[in-house]
């Protein structure tokens, strides 16, 4: 006998999931629910199984009726239903950044993010799978895998990796199991992703979308940002969860800059528009330089002026930027634990490292916890503050402020990553090819969007835009134009191992 849901699904086959991401808020109560049970069943049928995409690790039971019970014009999202990270507090579930050290962290208490989320009509899905501890603990990782969610795979190719370390959320996205999703990044944690499951991921300027409550790496880095099928629904997503909190201080400008992130997308121009091509930044790989190129020759057809500019790290960069990133991850993760209400959970980083040690069987079979066991090490605060005045200034003042200002541009702009490699759990990540400059922009906290510029052999590429601090919205409006320009055929997910393309 069919479920109800199931039902629903039949009754919506006519419907592409597709249309429902670009379609304005439901218009009923009903549709509302309508839409939220075809994607509980799309979940069903889709995310577990031995070729499931083990993006989902939580799922919400009463979501058909939550977001009818939430559909209101007068709200932003009105009943759409959203994914959320599993480092993120949500009040209905165990928060666990996908390690079993955190498997009972259930603190009852919902971030700022998802509070806003909720009163602006959104209903939280369920919880996204991870690449644990979103991938700081060593560097032999294989993005999309936690100890407490087993392996996610890429919608577009199963065998294929769906990066990280927002691995579930950019699966859920691009399989259609939610409207959107929310990620979090460090450096590239949701462009990435986006990138190669083929969808929008948006990394907001940092301290434009609240971290309180929200398993951290670096506070001068992290940052939560939307994932989701078009630049509109990130837009819509962003201005639902964006706003100033007083627990953070890093946000206190945020509601000066929080605004309706979708007005003037539909009819941005680029009309005259000069941006910047990081031309160091496109890589080695002839068919992702082929997609950019004919994302130029778009942006071109479209009316931007475009202008070749150059950047180049300087020496010892990423050697500080580890130092940073180290420093930050023991004395943040440290506050952070110590805010759990439950006493059993762990207090520190150093029990952390120990958990994982006496549970070496389940947690460090595939790969170990050097960075962990270095950030144990990484003490030295005049050694972190230099580090961190001289990347920051590499990457504002001497980086992406220097690029527009001497070339007079509004956007800079370069291929997101690689398409998604083979997962291989024995020997890790492949990134390879020298593509993309999200460091860039992830390093500054300056805001950075991805936007699906077609596809190598199947496999989905994206193309990254990124501007200066608070140009979060005109980011977005060109995100907008580049996608109503973008000529190139766009894949969808298949499901199945990868193959040629015939």
């Amino acid at each position: 006998m069919q479920t109800y849901a199931a039902l629903i699904a039949l009754a919506l086959a006519s419907v592409p999931v597709a249309a429902q991401d670009a379609a304005p808020p439901p218009g009923s109560p009903n549709i509302a629910e309508r839409h939220a049970l075809e994607r509980y069943q799309r979940i069903l049928e889709l995310d577990d199984g031995e070729n499931g995409l083990n993006a989902v690790i939580a799922l919400n039971p009463e979501v058909g009726r939550e977001a009818g019970e939430a559909f209101d014009a007068g709200t932003s999202l009105g009943g759409r239903t959203v994914l959320v990270k599993d480092n993120i507090e949500t009040s209905e579930w165990p928060t666990t950044a996908g390690s079993l050290a955190l498997k009972g962290n259930m603190t009852g208490r919902d971030a700022p993010m998802i509070a806003r989320l909720r009163d602006a009509g959104g209903v939280v899905m369920g919880k996204t799978n991870l690449s644990e501890w979103a991938n700081i603990r060593d560097n032999d990782s294989t993005s999309g895998w936690s100890a407490v969610g087993g392996l996610t795979r890429n919608p577009h190719a199963i065998d294929r990796n769906a990066c990280g370390s927002s691995s579930g959320s950019g699966a859920a996205v691009a399989a259609g199991f939610a409207w959107a999703a929310i990620g979090t990044e460090t450096n590239g944690s949701i462009t990435c992703p986006a990138s190669v499951n083929g969808v929008v991921g948006f990394k907001p300027t940092v301290g434009m979308v609240s971290r309180t409550h929200v398993v951290p790496i670096s506070a001068t880095q992290d940052t939560a940002g939307p994932m989701a099928r078009s630049v509109f629904a990130a837009a819509q997503l962003l201005g639902a969860i964006a706003g100033s909190d007083p627990a953070d201080p890093a946000t206190a400008d945020a509601d000066s800059h929080a605004t309706d992130f979708t007005a003037g997308l539909a009819d941005y121009s680029l009309k005259g528009v000069r941006i910047g091509v990081m031309r160091n930044q496109i890589g080695r790989r002839p068919g992702v330089t082929a997609l950019f190129e004919q994302a130029l020759r778009d942006l071109e057809a479209a009316g931007a002026e475009l202008v070749d500019v150059e950047y180049s790290y300087p020496e010892g960069f990423w050697g500080r930027s580890l130092t940073v990133l180290l420093f930050e991850l023991q004395r943040d993760m440290n506050a952070y634990l110590a805010t759990l209400p439950d006493p059993a959970m762990p207090d520190t980083l150093a029990d952390l490292v120990a958990f994982n040690r006496t549970h070496a069987d389940q947690e460090l079979r595939w790969f170990g916890q050097d960075l962990f066991e270095q950030a144990l090490g990484t003490t030295d605060e005049v050694a972190y503050r230099q580090a961190l005045e001289t990347n920051l200034k590499a990457t504002r003042e001497d980086g992406i402020d220097r690029l527009m200002a001497e070339h007079k541009v509004s956007f800079l702009v370069a291929p997101t990553t690689g398409p998604a490699w083979s997962t291989d759990l024995v020997n890790g990540d492949n990134f390879g090819g020298g593509i993309g400059a999200g460091s860039l922009p992830a390093i500054a906290g300056y805001p950075h969007l991805t936007v699906p510029m077609g596809a190598v052999e199947r496999l989905p590429v994206g193309f990254s835009i990124f501007a200066g601090k608070w140009q979060d919205h005109e980011v977005l409006k060109a995100g907008a134009a580049y996608e109503r320009a973008r000529t190139a055929k766009l894949p969808t997910p298949s499901f199945k191992p990868w193959h040629p393309a015939d």
